[in-house]
């Protein structure tokens, strides 16, 4: 069991930004097409996060041409390049899967005030 988490120590990102469910966020992905590598943005909001350490992933849902979309993304993957804060969300639980039912201004999130 150590050996298992002296290699996830290792894995693990140093700075990960501070962000909690309900945040609306910007995705930087690096994707590799054929021989090319660029970067492509994945903007919505958290509505869940689980697990701890290297294994800890988190749901982002955003809306697409009237159609939901939700991609579950590993904290710590290497594939991540850089997780951008853009708006602060203000709720009460843990998990948003309530948005899923959802349409149009009835999806909106107060916005967090920091002090």
């Amino acid at each position: 069991m150590d050996l298992i988490e002296e290699v996830e120590k290792e894995a693990i990102k140093k700075e990960v930004p501070e962000f909690r469910v309900g945040d609306t966020v910007d995705v930087h992905l690096k994707l590799i097409e054929g021989d090319r590598e660029r970067v492509q943005v994945f903007q919505g909001t958290v509505i869940a996060r689980r697990g701890r350490g290297m294994r800890e992933t988190f749901t982002v849902r955003r809306i697409v041409q009237g159609e939901g979309v939700e991609r579950v993304f590993p904290l710590h993957s290497p594939i991540i390049l850089k997780i951008e804060v853009k708006r602060p969300g203000k709720v009460r639980r843990a998990k948003l899967y309530y948005l899923r039912g959802r349409v149009g201004k009835a999806t909106r999130i107060k916005e967090r005030r920091s002090s």
